[in-house]
């Protein structure tokens, strides 16, 4: 047998008889607040030290709270879903959780399964970044003790704590910075993934540029994706009245539709045609694109997720929307004049 195979995990047994100890006595050394003489505790460092040993707080841990706090999450590669997760798991790895991501599709089924996967795992907490789960699978993990922190989902599950981006401020905004720039044929890219978050991008732009007295084109050719983008700007501008003002619900739609109008239709931008975006991925600030666009306060909505985890008092339904943070770059004139 080779050595990779002989070699076994260092246990606290092993190091209770190469201390002189009994094994509880390693047990209250690696535990803070025990009680344990120094002389112990000097004769179980150094054992520990000469073996290699290193506590298994998953092992312990399973015993009582586990500290494991699941996330939920389709699309990794997206780069809004990548930077989320982690922020994510920078911030509860700090507050001492431990973090497990599970990456699945967005469809029911498949949120579902992953949502139970989180109980075999005896996690306190699962935080819902994709999908939506059924209302009486959430009220099992409840019923577990665990916490449930969905993130923009549209349903209030009762029992749940639901966080959001406040989509219609921003849309309201982008509809305000387009008319500033004198735009008059307005229109909304977004995608067929039909997302609470999307649809309400899409509606509340829509709503306000309708309150005004002005009419929205809207296209959505595919997934929410650059090549979406893309293919939008190749059907809008195949039409006869064209905008000159578009908003995309996302910045990566916004950054495939920019190119699209730049190389193969020759528009310049913001001259020609002005964009607003949202998220605020780092592409976003690229100097190829200069996107106007609206961040999503991702590090106060972790801090939010944290504190919650944290609170013992916490239990309960809660919604909370967080205000999107406008961008100004280069691709909305300043203003029409």
């Amino acid at each position: 047998m080779s050595d990779l195979k002989s070699r076994s995990f260092v246990s606290a047994q092993m190091v209770a008889d190469k201390a002189g100890v009994s094994r509880s006595a390693v047990s209250r050394t690696f535990t803070d607040g025990a009680s344990v003489s120094e002389a112990t505790r000097t004769k179980v460092l150094a054992a520990a030290s000469a073996l290699g040993y290193h506590v298994n707080h998953l092992a312990r841990v399973l015993r009582e709270r586990s500290s494991i706090v699941c996330l939920v999450v389709a699309d990794m590669t997206t780069p809004i879903r990548a930077t989320m997760v982690d922020v994510l798991t920078r911030k509860l790895q700090a507050a001492g959780k431990i973090t497990m991501v599970i990456n699945t599709e967005t469809d029911t089924e498949s949120v579902s399964s992953a949502l139970r996967q989180t109980l075999n795992y005896r996690a306190d907490a699962t935080v819902v970044l994709s999908g939506t789960p059924p209302a009486a699978l959430i009220e099992t993990c409840l019923a577990n003790g665990q916490q449930v922190v969905l993130i923009n989902r549209d349903d209030q599950l009762v029992g749940s704590h639901n966080l959001g981006v406040d989509n219609a401020l921003a849309s309201t905004e982008a509809l305000f910075l387009l008319r500033r720039a004198g735009c008059q044929r307005l229109g909304v890219i977004t995608s067929t993934a039909g997302t609470a978050s999307l649809v309400q991008r899409e509606r509340a732009f829509v709503a306000a540029a309708q309150a005004v007295g002005m009419q929205v084109a809207i296209t959505a050719t595919g997934p929410t994706s650059y090549a979406s983008g893309f293919q939008s700007a190749r059907q809008v501008f195949g039409r006869s009245q064209a905008p000159d003002g578009v908003f995309c619900v996302t910045d990566l739609l916004a950054l495939g539709f920019m190119d699209a109008a730049r190389h193969e239709f020759g528009l310049r931008i913001p001259q020609d045609l002005c964009i607003v975006g949202f998220d605020d991925i780092e592409q976003a600030s690229w100097e190829s694109y200069k996107l106007t666009t609206f961040a999503q306060p991702l590090t106060a909505m972790a801090t939010h997720v944290v504190d919650l985890l944290l609170d013992p008092d916490a239990a309960g339904s809660e919604r909370r929307l967080f205000e999107p943070v406008p961008v100004w770059r280069k691709s909305v004139r300043p203003s029409a004049s």
